[in-house]
């Protein structure tokens, strides 16, 4: 396939920074290989086990930061995540509008929609109510009606959601919006940030497989990272990636399966109201967590022919997608990534 990028990183990165519908990403065998001096912490963060870990000769100074680190992305959790009642987010999803809202939620807001627009509505994240709808139906051991899903799908419309400065309105009734993937993703790149500001650059940032590799494991070697199967037929690991200062994030149809054929899934297209029918898995490599988890989600929607079409026109962007034959279709350099030669972000 080709691989021509036309247009440039900088113009993509205004037009679509990140974005997810349901936020799912895939288990990663990820670590430091031979580190003889590390610092790393491991704490229960967004719902999901987030690792930390920094490379440094000074493990007392290197463990200040990741304490520092962990504050930090715990307020950013604070305010963008959904399951947390008193969250900005909650209180925007409870009565339909926000009047001072958080810079990062309204920069993810906004980020969110040109993904929408770049996608052509694969990506929404006004999708709650029909997330909600499916898990009021699964823990009851049913499945929604075509008629409630039609119902449901009046109030998914990214573009109904209005922002006039720091105000944020639903302007349909009924509306709610999920952040899950996009605030994981963005939430583990400012804690690298953090840990980069304070003179840590060789860290690795985990957060439920979303994850962001800085600089290097050790000296002259990159960071490994292995990529899952989606199905336990395959070997577990379908890749070993050597990135640095790349993001890897995959979403799957296997992470929260509504059907035990996992025909219906947790990765719900917005457009139709039902499972992305297609695809096993989509693994993304990006320059930051945010985007490689939206893309994983966007690619798992649009499926494997029209997903890598999209990422083979994105710049610093590679990607893999498992249909459900278990067939892979990759973009016309992931494979580089697998082997010896070091993809440099």
């Amino acid at each position: 396939m080709s691989n021509k990028k036309r247009i440039s990183r900088r113009n993509f990165l205004q037009i679509i920074a990140v974005g997810t519908v349901a936020g799912a990403t895939a288990q990663f065998s990820a670590g430091v290989l031979t580190q003889t001096k590390s610092a790393g912490a491991t704490r229960l963060l967004m719902g999901t086990v987030t690792n930390l870990t920094v490379i440094s000769d000074d493990k007392a100074a290197a463990q200040t930061i990741i304490d520092a680190t962990f504050n930090r992305m715990t307020a950013l959790e604070e305010v963008l995540s959904r399951f947390k009642s008193e969250s900005l987010l909650s209180q925007l999803n409870r009565s339909g509008q926000l009047d001072n809202a958080h810079p990062a939620l309204l920069a993810l807001i906004v980020q969110s929609r040109r993904l929408s627009e770049r996608s052509g509505g694969a990506f929404d994240i006004t999708v709650k109510p029909l997330v909600d709808l499916y898990q009021r139906h699964q823990a009851a051991n049913s499945f929604p009606s075509q008629t409630e899903i039609a119902a449901v799908l009046e109030k998914v419309d990214y573009r109904k959601i209005r922002i006039d400065g720091k105000q944020v309105i639903f302007e349909q009734p009924g509306m709610s919006i999920t952040l899950d993937g996009i605030a994981k993703g963005f939430i583990v790149d400012e804690g690298v940030k953090v840990l980069n500001d304070a003179g840590f650059e060789n860290v690795l940032v985990e957060a439920g497989g979303d994850l962001l590799a800085s600089g290097q494991k050790s000296a002259g070697e990159a960071w490994q990272i292995g990529v899952q199967s989606p199905r336990k037929s395959q070997p577990d690991i379908l890749a070993r990636l050597t990135i640095r200062n790349q993001a890897v994030a995959t979403s799957g149809d296997y992470m929260q399966a509504f059907t035990h054929d996992l025909s219906h899934h947790h990765i719900l297209d917005p457009r139709t109201g039902y499972s992305a029918p297609e695809s096993a898995s989509a693994t993304v490599i990006a320059p930051s967590t945010m985007l490689a988890d939206g893309l994983a989600t966007t690619a798992m929607v649009l499926g494997p022919q029209m997903g890598i079409s999209l990422i083979n026109e994105l710049p610093n962007c590679e990607a893999c997608l498992v249909d459900k034959n278990l067939q892979q279709f990759t973009t016309a350099n992931y494979q580089a990534l697998s082997g010896k030669e070091m993809f440099s972000g």
